[in-house]
């Protein structure tokens, strides 16, 4: 080990690690590499691959680190958020902004340098959204706040059809098009379970301003249409059989898991909700990458 368990050194690596929030950006990731499989046909060059998934990481990892030290004063706010490295005063606000800028920069320069440079203006683009539309612009001022801030977790695959075509054509567009819609149920429920939090923390979500009733009236809603748009996407030609046994078997059960929250009582069900769909856009990308490779 590098740095032994419980040391101060440990501990730094430990809180800038957290900084880049690296479960969701796995998640991200799984979804660029997954439309890069569709855009080669098959097997992408697995240098590139490499490259996409090293730079993503860094792009992702630094937005998330610029939002941290951007909602400092909301994160001491809330329960869930408190102990993070800048809410807990582990890390400074500026030495988040530096360490995201400087992971956004290594993103571009490796996109940029070594694949293209339309992946790597489409990464930066993801964290400009990120941190002034979503961050700094809409969600301390809008409902709506994650239905458009949203936007830039749906540009990886933006990034990853780039980096094997060098453009962005429909079927890019489609994959931007369903973490688009993936993102208010998959939110919203969480934020079901966080009511207080977001409330004490002056955040205007949906279940903050709305009734419970409506919040996962709006689940569902957005939980069909985001069903039938994974579904439509076999329209365009890009995806085959594989993809739509895989679509159609996930979103069935989210529905009767949004139908559930939507009929119970309070929160109950919200917990599912949110878990599963992780689960479901994990899936419905390993989808694409398995429709690429047999049925291509």
């Amino acid at each position: 080990m590098i740095f032994a368990p419980g040391t101060r050194a440990s501990r730094v690596v430990s809180d800038y690690v957290a900084l880049t929030k690296p479960r969701i950006t796995v998640l991200l990731l799984i979804t660029a590499v997954g439309s890069m499989f569709l855009a080669a046909e098959g097997r992408p060059d697995p240098l590139v691959v490499t490259l996409v998934v090293v730079s993503g990481y860094l792009a992702a990892g630094g937005a998330n680190a610029l939002n941290h030290g951007a909602e400092r004063d909301i994160d001491q706010k809330m329960v869930r958020t408190s102990a993070r490295p800048v809410a807990g005063g582990r890390v400074s606000k500026r030495r988040a902004y530096s360490f995201g800028i400087l992971l956004n920069l290594g993103a571009f320069v490796i996109l940029a340098g070594f694949v293209n440079v339309l992946s790597g203006l489409l990464a930066m683009a993801g964290t400009l959204i990120y941190l002034f539309v979503y961050t700094k612009g809409l969600k301390r001022t809008t409902p709506q706040n994650i239905v458009i801030g949203g936007a830039a977790g749906a540009v990886p695959p933006l990034v990853g059809w780039a980096a094997v075509t060098g453009t962005v054509e429909l079927p890019a567009v489609y994959l931007f098009a369903i973490i688009f819609v993936w993102t208010p149920p998959h939110f919203w429920a969480l934020a079901l379970l966080i009511k207080d939090d977001y409330a004490r923390a002056g955040i205007p979500m949906l279940p903050v301003v709305a009734t419970l009733a409506a919040t996962k009236r709006q689940i569902l809603v957005y939980t069909v249409v985001l069903v039938v748009v994974s579904g439509t996407f076999v329209a365009t030609g890009a995806v085959g059989w594989i993809y739509l046994v895989g679509a159609v078997a996930l979103g069935a059960p989210f529905i009767v898991l949004a139908v559930r929250l939507a009929r119970g009582d309070g929160t109950d069900g919200a917990k599912a909700v949110y878990l599963f769909s992780l689960l479901y856009l994990a899936l419905l990308f390993a989808a694409v990458t398995a429709d690429s490779l047999v049925t291509r």
